[in-house]
């Protein structure tokens, strides 16, 4: 399945829970078969980390926080333009598909 967000895309959270609704940040990791994306700075989680030692090296024990990851559906991407979020259409010219904000009509790729 072609998604049409992409890596390194600023996107909004447009639905979920009151702390990471209307956050803004850039997708660290697409995942497109689970059809999920981690966003830098929302769905923060905690682990709980013990002490492992692997190869001569130690991992510090603690509460390590990282990114969870969330449904593709939860974000609308942010144009570079407008800096709204926005649909996303592509057009296509010369046989290659560019994404357009279908705010603005402005080129995104």
């Amino acid at each position: 399945m072609k998604l049409k967000i992409k890596k390194g895309d600023t996107v909004e959270v447009i639905s979920g829970t009151e702390i990471n609704k209307g956050k803004r940040g850039e997708v660290i990791r697409v995942m497109p078969k689970e059809r999920r994306l981690v966003v830098q700075g929302v769905n923060m989680r905690k682990k709980h980390q013990s002490q492992v030692q692997t190869q001569g090296r130690t991992i510090s024990p603690g509460i390590i926080e990282f990114e969870g990851s969330i449904d593709i559906s939860n974000v609308m991407l942010v144009c570079p333009k407008c800096d709204e979020p926005t649909r996303v259409g592509i057009q296509r010219e010369d046989g290659v598909a560019t994404r357009v904000c279908k705010h603005c009509e402005a080129l995104i790729d």
